[in-house]
């Protein structure tokens, strides 16, 4: 009879699984055994244990030292291969960590299983934690990998792929993909200001990826990162406090706002002409309209047919954008005071000649236009029955759009301004006082 395979310890259990997980060994004779040439031995950390008397042993306590002296070393040359970058190895600890817990889900004991659940528990949180210290300070734990020069952030293309694209910045995520419940656990952290650097950086990338981007070229990805970014309340609050929400300065006029604010370049995606400087690529007009006079009227069809499709998509995404910031009372005055801005800096477009230089392209008005007829949807029924509920006097009863220099057909500025004083009687009052 076979002898029965002595049972480890959840001591023993826990060690083996914090190893697993962090790629490291604290004896010399476990890296020269190891089959994985990942693993690297941590002298330091094994001094530091052995020099409080300890078992030679990993634990929940020493966790957090092992990933520090993991992340502070250069074991490039102990591993053979080309060092990975910290979030591509905190990335892969998280992914080893889920692994793990599969494992011990399937764990009879169940005492054990609940310790071991809790070690994998923390070890998950240690990695995101880890990520948003590096991601704010990248100093910290800088890149022994000499190609690491790229100021990408290295979360956009897990969230391409979490959101199902991926071509913006193409290869830049090197196929690793998101594990699962990664992402959630990044952006769902009470602490706003251990985010919001973070956040802020990729709203400024999203921008940067639809800058002169026309409605035949790929702006989907970055309206879907856009989208999922907002979902999360920490990232819809940090969009709106964004400085480029609404930028300011003397110099900042219509043309300025369009392509300076985080949302405005989203807003310029279009298949109207605009000026050469600011055109949209792909050339929406050569590709779908060139010898026009010449082509069969179903391959026009066929141009329209495509460039109606993609402008609803931009339309549906940028409106579900809005209506996200709109619900929440944390972000709302700041959206309105952004649609308030984009209005009264382009007030010139009413005029009969229109500066195209100083004024958003027709492009975005129109988008505009289209986003906010689709965020009425709800009360503009066939039969009007809630018309009841929309108040025809909203405009007169705050100070964000300035309509009072509108031209007024047989009526003198003083008689404009009366009857809006008549409009608004707590306006009156405050001038009165």
């Amino acid at each position: 009879m076979a002898a029965t395979k002595p049972q480890r310890t959840p001591q023993e259990v826990e060690d083996i699984i914090i190893r697993k997980i962090f790629l490291v060994s604290i004896t010399e004779i476990e890296k020269t055994s190891a089959t994985d040439s990942r693993i690297v031995y941590l002298e330091l950390t094994a001094a530091e244990i052995l020099s409080e008397g300890k078992e030679l042993r990993l634990s929940r306590d020493s966790m957090e030292r092992v990933l520090i002296d993991r992340l502070s070393g250069d074991f490039s040359s102990t591993t053979g291969e080309a060092s990975e970058t910290p979030f591509q190895y905190l990335i892969g600890c998280y992914h080893r960590a889920h692994e793990e817990g599969k494992k011990i889900a399937n764990m009879k004991d169940k005492s054990l299983r609940s310790e071991m659940e809790a070690v994998v528990r923390q070890a998950k949180k240690l990695c995101v934690n880890y990520c948003r210290i590096h991601l704010a300070n990248p100093e910290l734990f800088p890149s022994r990998n000499s190609a690491g020069t790229d100021a990408k952030s290295p979360l956009l293309p897990l969230i391409f792929a979490e959101v199902g694209g991926g071509s913006v910045f193409g290869g830049g995520g090197g196929g690793v993909k998101s594990p699962p419940g990664f992402l959630e656990e990044l952006f769902r952290d009470p602490d706003f200001d251990s985010l919001d650097l973070i956040l802020k950086g990729l709203y400024e990338e999203l921008r940067g990826s639809v800058m002169n981007v026309s409605a035949l070229g790929n702006f989907q990805d970055s309206l879907r990162a856009l989208l999922y970014l907002v979902r999360f309340p920490f990232g819809a609050k940090s969009l709106v406090n964004h400085e480029w929400w609404i930028p300011k300065g003397v110099y900042v006029n219509g043309r300025a706002i369009e392509m300076t604010s985080i949302l405005g370049p989203f807003f310029h995606i279009s298949a109207l002409p605009d000026q050469a400087f600011f055109k949209g690529q792909p050339d929406v007009g050569q590709q779908c309209f060139s010898d026009a006079s010449t082509r069969r009227p179903a391959d026009l069809l066929s141009s329209f047919s495509t460039i109606k499709t993609v402008m609803n998509n931009l339309y549906d995404g940028l409106a579900e954008v809005m209506l996200i910031l709109l619900k929440s009372t944390d972000t709302r005055e700041r959206v309105l005071e952004y649609l308030a801005e984009v209005i009264n800096i382009n007030a010139s477009r009413a005029h009969i000649q229109v500066d195209p230089i100083t004024c958003a392209s027709s492009g975005t008005f129109v988008n505009l236009s289209a986003v906010m007829l689709r965020l009425c949807e709800p009360f503009l029924d066939a039969n009007l029955t809630k018309r009841d509920k929309i108040d025809a006097k909203y405009v007169h009863y705050s100070n964000r759009l300035k309509i009072s220099g509108l031209t007024a057909l047989h009526a003198s500025s003083e008689e404009v301004a009366e009857w809006l004083n008549s409009k608004n009687p707590a306006k009156t009052g405050a001038t009165s006082q």
